[in-house]
């Protein structure tokens, strides 16, 4: 089914909207939801949780992409499901190894200049990532925003890990550049 066809069932309040957007979207998020979590009942769980958001978001919103609103909404609660599950134990998932790299080059919120706002932080990101080649963007988007692994981004560009590693450094050492010429980062 189309995606606007769903996102009308959703607005008519029609409960088989959750049922075709699980028919549509279910491998997309399930993919977002384990390079987080990497266990399956906890995916599932997530998934669950994903639909029901979904349901109370729209309406009132209207999403233009439903791809790119699933896929968020599966993110976010993903990522909120691995903080509160690795609140005891920091694990050296993915996840971690993700995050833990670009700390180096985007800005904590004690580093950040007092009038610069989340909005603002994103824009610049968006910017500097509209500016990079194709190949690079996807590369980046890939492990920092699905959190996939070196060695399954390698596989799907047919890369070298190694190669991969450098282009990820050298994608981050430009961003933190960019950043510090944007004033974001003093």
């Amino acid at each position: 089914m189309e995606d606007s066809k769903i996102i009308e069932l959703y607005l008519k309040r029609d409960e088989s909207a959750i049922g075709e957007t699980r028919n549509k979207y279910d491998n997309y998020c399930f993919a977002i939801a384990r390079n987080i979590l990497n266990n399956q009942q906890d995916c599932e769980e997530t998934l669950s949780d994903t639909y029901l958001a979904a349901w109370n978001a729209i309406p009132p919103h209207h999403p233009l992409n439903l791809a790119t609103f699933i896929g968020k909404i599966c993110r976010r609660l993903s990522l909120n499901r691995w903080r509160h599950l690795s609140a005891e134990k920091r694990g050296g998932g993915t996840v971690t190894v993700s995050i833990d790299e670009l700390a180096e080059c985007i800005p904590d919120e004690r580093s950040l200049r007092k009038n610069l706002k989340q909005e603002l932080l994103a824009e610049t990101i968006d910017q500097f990532l509209s500016e990079l080649k194709t190949e690079e963007r996807k590369v980046f988007v890939c492990r920092y925003w699905y959190f996939d692994s070196i060695e399954d981004i390698s596989r799907r560009f047919l890369f070298s890990q190694s190669k991969t590693k450098m282009m990820l450094k050298r994608t981050r050492d430009r961003l933190k550049d960019y950043l510090i010429k944007e004033g974001v980062l003093e």
